[in-house]
């Protein structure tokens, strides 16, 4: 599955070659590509490649969120070019409750583009995911751009909106057996049969 992220978070077109997110089967879990232009803005975080980086938020990133929608618990994957990743668990709009989790990442990075790879395990999902988002960060102060796969659409953005990544109304739906098949069952996750906040 590729999804083309090819709008700003508030629906405008980009204006660089748009960030590809691939997803497909992998080894106990979720394949995830990303291919995308590198921006190096801001510049690495310095943070050890490889490892979970606290706020990465706050650099260049691509993120993907995999949703419940009946129960709002949600997971946030973040990749930085630079290596360094981001996994969260949240229960509710922007409540997380687990984070800085483990991640296998692969990073190949050139002067204008940048690939990564990671496998996500069936366990840092929360249970029956039925929609998907995707967002893409670069720049600094006021040239920092916000990309979405799926942006809020224009006639229902308000004066003054900031962009805010969960607002999970906007999410699309998305179901796993498209990729493994009808007949697929999404593994449970011990993880998140109790929550029990750890930060």
């Amino acid at each position: 599955m590729d999804f083309k992220i090819e709008h700003t978070w508030d629906g405008f077109p980009v204006t660089h070659e748009p960030v590809l997110v691939r997803l497909s089967p992998g080894d106990r879990g979720v394949m995830m590509e990303v291919s995308a232009p590198f921006f190096n803005d801001p510049p690495d975080p310095l943070g050890e490649p490889g490892k979970p980086f606290n706020e990465l938020w706050d650099y260049e990133v691509v993120e993907a969120f995999f949703l419940n929608d009946r129960t709002e618990q949600y997971l946030e994957v973040e990749l930085c070019p630079h290596g360094q990743h981001l996994v969260l668990f949240l229960s509710g709009r922007r409540n997380v409750w687990k984070q800085g989790l483990a991640l296998s990442f692969q990073v190949s990075r050139g002067e204008t583009k940048w690939e990564g790879k990671t496998c996500l395990p069936w366990c840092y999902f929360p249970p029956n995911v039925t929609k998907f988002n995707s967002f893409a960060i670069h720049g600094s102060k006021d040239k920092r751009h916000y990309e979405a796969l799926y942006p809020v659409p224009q006639h229902e953005l308000q004066q003054g909106q900031k962009p805010d990544f969960h607002l999970l109304e906007y999410f699309k739906p998305f179901n796993f057996n498209t990729l493994f098949g009808e007949e697929w069952k999404q593994p449970e996750s011990d993880l998140w049969l109790i929550e029990k906040p750890d930060i």
